[in-house]
């Protein structure tokens, strides 16, 4: 089975459209499938539920979507770098489901590992345990949460070989291994596509059973958040 596609357009053909539930890698801007992003905007899909720890920048990932109005809602644990987010969000024009990180990465987990829900003692009394079923355990309270299973999962790696497997760099790994296994169609964008067999099996970050369609992106721009220069001190 072939999974390399030639663009990010043609990864994306066929399986993204209005109304979906998709998840997106990353940390902030570390990690992110940016040409897939670009390639969703220019798809032209709307009224999407969007599934990532951030919500990018003003302008660049998936910032551009909420540009764009093509995001209904966000499924987020922080989304402080985005004014365009914050507008729309105070206007009513952007629905938000906060999460509290750790909740957010075992709701990707356990979405992966088919576990449809789980309990944890984060949220309990706080706004996030609103509507939500509760339980005590050795006289302890804890909320329920539902597992997130997106219909697609755009992620980021550094390489993958021809059968999907995935190695990913550094601190860039952040959410992507569990977006991608909790995806009923995983797309990975990746730097380098080598050869099935070329990876020391204990080097591979993912196997291929989780990747749907790989393309490449040789020279991502890895734009961050905020350049900070100090002025250089005299001697």
């Amino acid at each position: 089975m072939n999974k390399i596609y030639p663009s990010a357009a043609a990864a994306l053909q066929g399986i993204v459209h209005d109304g979906q539930l998709l998840a997106v890698g990353g940390f902030g801007l570390c990690g992110i499938p940016e040409a897939l992003i670009d390639a969703l905007q220019a798809s032209g899909v709307k009224n999407l539920t969007v599934i990532s720890n951030n919500a990018g920048v003003d302008g660049f990932g998936l910032g551009k979507l909420l540009e764009t109005r093509q995001i209904r809602k966000m499924i987020s644990s922080y989304v402080g770098e985005n004014k365009e987010f914050e507008r729309q969000y105070l206007a009513g024009e952007l629905e938000l489901e906060f999460t509290p990180q750790g909740t957010l990465a075992e709701k990707l987990r356990a979405g992966g590992a088919g576990i449809p829900a789980f309990y944890t003692r984060t949220g309990v009394g706080t706004l996030v345990a609103e509507g939500k079923e509760t339980r005590e355990f050795d006289g302890k309270v804890y909320v329920m949460e539902r597992a997130l299973m997106p219909e697609v999962s755009l992620v980021k790696a550094w390489k993958a070989d021809k059968s999907g497997n995935l190695v990913f760099r550094r601190t860039a790994r952040n959410f992507n291994p569990a977006v991608a296994m909790a995806g009923r169609t995983t797309v990975v964008e990746v730097e380098e596509i080598v050869e099935t067999g070329t990876f020391d099996p204990d080097a591979v970050h993912l196997p291929g059973i989780y990747v749907s369609r790989i393309v490449l992106n040789a020279h991502p721009e890895k734009r961050i958040e905020k350049r900070t220069i100090r002025e250089k001190t005299g001697a």
